[in-house]
């Protein structure tokens, strides 16, 4: 097992009717920027439930920031936390919300020319000594951006990661059952990213991190066990309790303590999402399986295992073992809804050379925990995921 430091301060509230205790939670004295996405908070009453619960505090709303939240959209509520001395963000929502809230409080307390520079330039984040404090009330399981100090943020230099401990939520609202009215199709999005979230961090090779295997393989059989469940019957209480969890916990930090992890599947999915527009989870679901097949013998020790363990694929050779693991994995994804190649999407290869100079123009040349994913590599990938 790697050194590793471990870090999380965020602290949890999970459950049904936990959302009377934001007047606990937040300082008393606080002027808060409520942020939000859509109008669903709207339509669903979530919203109003929080200003409620808020009590006196002066109060602002944002609303509007997209799915992959665009740093134009940002800045706006930047302007509002400066102007109006907001001291306090409360993101109302999912991953996406979330993240351009962790941006919100970091771009508000840059002193640079252009906040834009955060994501290219980590020692520019790494200047600031202070942010704005964020709590969070989550309505869509998928992300864990709820108990993490990262963010993946859409600007003109494309959909980059940005990370700083100060972005820690203070606390997270994780009340399941807020998460009832969403479309099928983003809760079996929302089940994919925890599940590509994972095996980034478990499917790579051996380091002997033996409770963090295990750990990984709880989450992946649990969302095995309750995906479809979860999809079809929605305010099943323990199915999707169960997925919020796992959601939480499949990127908080733990499984990735002292292992190595991978991510090229969100690396390259990145891509085809700002170049084609298919949703994140999309991406990640039609990925996986092409990546598993290009680059079985580099993690082929971690696909048996995972193929025994989490599959209970007992019988046949090793190679055997990755191919029906492979499938098993695919029809997964297919069961929820979601198709698994590019041409799914109108992904045609001669629109292939174009994600490869994408990803060659952001620098992701050398991708995989072993760094050996050249573009060649990933030009193969592609094509593999046609």
């Amino acid at each position: 097992m790697f050194n590793f430091d471990f870090y999380n301060p965020t602290q949890i509230v999970f459950g049904k009717e936990r959302m009377g205790e934001l007047d606990k939670l937040v300082p008393e004295d606080a002027k808060v920027l409520i942020t939000y996405g859509g109008g669903s908070v709207k339509k669903f009453g979530t919203l109003q439930k929080v200003r409620e619960s808020l009590g006196n505090r002066t109060v602002f709303e944002f609303g509007g920031i997209e799915p992959n939240p665009r740093y134009e959209t940002l800045m706006k509520a930047v302007e509002i936390v400066k102007s109006e001395g907001v001291d306090f963000l409360l993101a109302v929502g999912g991953g996406s919300v979330m993240d351009g809230t962790k941006f919100i409080s970091l771009a508000s307390s840059y002193r640079g020319d252009d906040a834009q520079e955060l994501l290219i330039d980590r020692r520019k984040v790494m200047k600031i000594s202070k942010a704005v404090s964020i709590g969070t009330v989550v309505t869509l399981p998928a992300t864990g951006s709820e108990m993490n100090s990262g963010a993946v943020i859409t600007s003109s230099y494309g959909k980059l990661p940005i990370f700083s401990p100060l972005v820690f939520p203070k606390f997270s609202i994780l009340d399941p059952t807020l998460t009832f009215t969403l479309p099928k199709a983003q809760v079996a999005n929302g089940i994919v990213d925890t599940f590509i979230h994972t095996v980034e961090q478990y499917v790579t090779y051996p380091a002997e991190g033996r409770l963090q295997d295990r750990m990984a393989e709880g989450i992946l059989q649990t969302l095995i066990e309750i995906g479809k469940k979860t999809i079809e019957d929605p305010e099943d209480y323990d199915a999707r309790a169960n997925l919020v969890w796992c959601a939480t916990m499949g990127l908080n930090g733990l499984i990735g303590s002292g292992v190595p992890q991978d991510w090229t599947t969100h690396m390259i999915g990145h891509e085809l999402t700002a170049m084609f527009g298919i949703d994140h989870g999309k991406t990640l679901a039609l990925l996986q399986p092409a990546i598993w097949e290009v680059r079985r013998e580099n993690k082929r020790e971690k696909l048996v295992q995972y193929a025994q363990r989490v599959w209970d694929i007992k019988e046949g050779d090793d190679d055997f073992k990755i191919d029906s693991a492979i499938e098993k994995t695919r029809g997964f994804f297919e069961s929820l809804g979601i198709k698994t190649r590019l041409s799914d999407y109108g992904v045609t290869e001669e629109k292939i050379e174009n994600v490869v100079k994408a990803l060659e123009s952001h620098g992701m040349t050398a991708l995989s925990e072993t760094n050996d994913v050249t573009l060649d590599v990933s030009r193969e990938i592609l094509k593999m995921a046609l």
